[in-house]
C-alpha cells in the first residue's frame, strides 16, 4: 500500500539540522522531520542532582514539551507537570543523550537539553533525540571552552522509526 506522501517503504522523509538556531543557548538545533519540527536547547547549568554531589561528575538530563497548536487539534498544556507520556519520552531522550557522552567527568554541571515540539507530522520523540543529541555537542563544546577541559562529548546519537503497516516494514513512519 502506497504511503500518502508518495515515500517508498525504505525512504526518509526529508531531513533539515540548523545548528546554533538559538544564539543564547550554549547548543541549540533547529530540526526538520518532514513535517515535524522541534526546536532543541542544551543549557549548562551549575549543579548536579543530590546523587551526583560530590562525585566531580555532571548530569544529562532532558525535557520535551509540544505547543498547543503543534497539531491539527490544540492541546492543553501540562500545567500540573508532565504527564506519563511525556514523562516516559523525557525519559527516553536522556537517556540517548547520555549513551552519546564519552564520559560524564566534566566538572559538577547539569546540561538540561529541552526539546520543543513547534510542529508533529509524527516522529516528534526521533527528532528531538537527534536534533537534543547536535544541541548536546556543541554545549559540551562550549563546556570545554568555558573550563579547559577535553569535551566530554562521544558520539553522535539519532534514532528513527520503523514500523509494520498492513504487513508492509516502513522506514520512518509519519
Amino acid at each position: 500500500m502506497p504511503r500518502p506522501d508518495g515515500r517508498a517503504n525504505n525512504q526518509l522523509r526529508p531531513l533539515a539540522l540548523e545548528r546554533r538556531a538559538n544564539p543564547y543557548a550554549e547548543g541549540s538545533c533547529l530540526i526538520r522531520m518532514g513535517g515535524t519540527l522541534v526546536h532543541c536547547t542544551a543549557s549548562v547549568e551549575t549543579g548536579v542532582p543530590g546523587f551526583k554531589k560530590g562525585t566531580g561528575e555532571g548530569w544529562v538530563t532532558a525535557e520535551y514539551a509540544m505547543l498547543p497548536r503543534a497539531t491539527l487539534e490544540r492541546t492543553s498544556r501540562e500545567r500540573a507537570g508532565p504527564g506519563g507520556r511525556t514523562q516516559e519520552i523525557q525519559r527516553l531522550i536522556g537517556r540517548s543523550l547520555r549513551a552519546a557522552m564519552k564520559t560524564m567527568v566534566f566538572g559538577e554541571f547539569t546540561i538540561r537539553v529541552d526539546c520543543d515540539v513547534l510542529q508533529a507530522d509524527g516522529g516528534t520523540r526521533t527528532a528531538a533525540i537527534t536534533g537534543g543529541c547536535v544541541a548536546l555537542a556543541d554545549a559540551c563544546a562550549w563546556l570545554s571552552q568555558k573550563t579547559g577541559q577535553p569535551s566530554s562529548f562521544g558520539r553522535l546519537v539519532a534514532e528513527v522509526s520503523v514500523g509494520v503497516i498492513e504487513g508492509d516494514v516502513r522506514l520512518e513512519l509519519a
